[in-house]
């Protein structure tokens, strides 16, 4: 059956009618497979598709969690299911195949969700793309020729494409945000420890990297992050505990927020015009709404400025090794991508410059909340930025078998020149889809809330989605 106005309804939505018995999860299931299988050879958004699996969990019944039914992609990336596939996008993992499941696998099954595959992600996610020697281009629903974005990029081309209306995503520098501003989608990174990291790890490069999703609507973000929040067994630290869930935010009133826009990115790289006009017409929007918005700044010192590279060198090495020792041998260039070698060999940093560096994360963190409660400047309730520096670009010049190394260095520094900081301090942050360039590509907006207030985002989210509604807008490669 084909079921009406499918990719119109959210997740909350779908799940309402499997409740009330209008259509039943299997029945989702089937409309996602079939939507998947008629954009992805175009989109290249969905691996390791295990549709014969997730139609026995369909039938035999699903957990009666809050998403009951609603049918969901994991990200080929730090997300294991006990007997599927995962690659990371690198060819050393090509078949590793796990043996237990993450303890976020875990909380979306407790959810009801009906987990029916993988979407894709470079390699460790070491790039602001999705493209990669194994798996091949991720391609943008809004225009086959530029990026999907990354490192969740195939979990926002399936979303934007109407496969699914949210799908799993993580990260690190940027790679929940970019992929949301390069799909118009809204996508939110949680406060660091918000959800859990374990059993394998007690947390993503040194607690820079986290997991969540990206959405259509921003009652899913909310619904999804309540379903899947708070530690597990042995977690090192984690966020507060939010005042109330995080979908009674969504529609709650954000009252009269003071709001600092900030246009000059933390790496000091250059800005396109189109994201300046996107902040721009976010700031406008929401001084309409009636909140105070004010041009603002905010200086991070220069030797804190930029812990990533000391951290991830030796986290993608470590990963490596280990897997090369599985198998029994040592890894060679052979196994990951070009620039993944590059990182890898040669000189690495020292135990002093990786401590070095997680003390740069510390501060960071601390600037940054200083920056919100007035102690260096006047204090604001969020901040407001461009996503990105520039709008969606062409594929391969984010790729990691870029033979330009200091022009792909630069295009990267370009995504992440706003996102990336924040990882560092761990602030919650969300793209929203509130602005298309002149030849249709969507450009998002950043708003940054203080630490562990998620609520204040999905309070100015929701409201902001109200008065600009953006579902509806829908990418020329689409499942309809």
């Amino acid at each position: 059956m084909t079921i009406q106005n499918y990719s119109d309804l959210d997740a909350v939505d779908l799940a309402r009618m499997v409740r009330e018995r209008e259509v039943t999860a299997a029945e989702l299931l089937e409309e996602a497979i079939e939507r998947a299988e008629r954009v992805n050879p175009q989109l290249n958004a969905v691996v390791y598709p295990w549709y014969d699996h997730a139609r026995e969990n369909a039938l035999s019944g699903l957990p009666d969690g809050p998403l009951h039914g609603v049918p969901f992609l994991l990200k080929d990336l730090g997300t294991y299911y006990t007997g599927q596939k995962i690659s990371s996008g690198s060819k050393i993992f090509a078949d590793y195949v796990p043996d237990h499941d993450s303890e976020m696998v875990i909380r979306y099954k407790a959810a009801g969700l009906s987990i029916f595959g993988r979407s894709t992600s470079p390699e460790f996610g070491i790039t602001s793309t999705t493209e990669s020697q194994l798996h091949g281009k991720t391609r943008n629903p809004w225009n086959l020729e530029h990026t999907a974005g990354g490192s969740s990029g195939g979990a926002a081309a399936a979303v934007a494409a109407g496969v699914i209306p949210v799908a799993n995503a993580s990260d690190g520098g940027g790679s929940i945000r970019i992929p949301a501003s390069c799909n118009g989608l809204f996508g939110l990174k949680p406060t660091r420890a918000r959800t859990p990291s374990g059993p394998d790890v007690g947390e993503g490069w040194a607690g820079m990297s986290t997991v969540h999703a990206v959405s259509r609507s921003v009652r899913d973000s909310a619904v999804l992050l309540d379903a899947t929040c708070g530690p597990d067994i042995g977690a090192p630290y984690f966020a507060p505990p939010p005042e109330r869930p995080f979908a009674d935010e969504v529609g709650r009133d954000p009252g009269k927020l003071r709001i600092g826009v900030i246009r000059l990115p933390f790496n000091e790289c250059d800005v396109d015009g189109v994201c300046l006009d996107a902040v721009q017409h976010a700031a406008d929007l929401c001084a309409s709404l009636g909140h105070d918005v004010e041009d603002a700044s905010l200086t991070i010192p220069e030797e804190v400025r930029n812990p990533l590279f000391d951290i991830v060198r030796p986290a993608t090495k470590l990963l490596i090794d280990r897997r090369a020792a599985e198998l029994g041998r040592s890894a060679n260039p052979e196994d990951v991508e070009p620039l993944t070698w590059r990182m890898i060999s040669g000189d690495m940093p020292t135990a002093s410059d990786y401590i070095a560096a997680t003390q740069a994360v510390h501060a960071i963190g601390r600037h940054v909340a200083r920056w919100f409660a007035g102690l260096d400047g006047p204090g604001y309730d969020l901040m407001l930025t461009p996503t990105m520096a520039v709008p969606p670009l062409e594929l391969g010049r984010l790729a990691l078998d870029r033979e330009d190394l200091a022009a792909q260095g630069n295009d990267v520094q370009r995504t992440v020149g706003f996102t990336s900081l924040f990882n560092a301090s761990g602030n919650p942050a969300a793209s929203v889809p509130l602005y298309w360039s002149e030849n249709g590509l969507p450009i998002g907006t950043m708003f940054v809330a203080p630490y562990a207030d998620e609520a204040t985002l999905f309070r100015i989210a929701a409201q902001l989605e109200q008065a600009q509604p953006w579902a509806n807008n829908k990418p020329p490669l689409h499942s309809d």
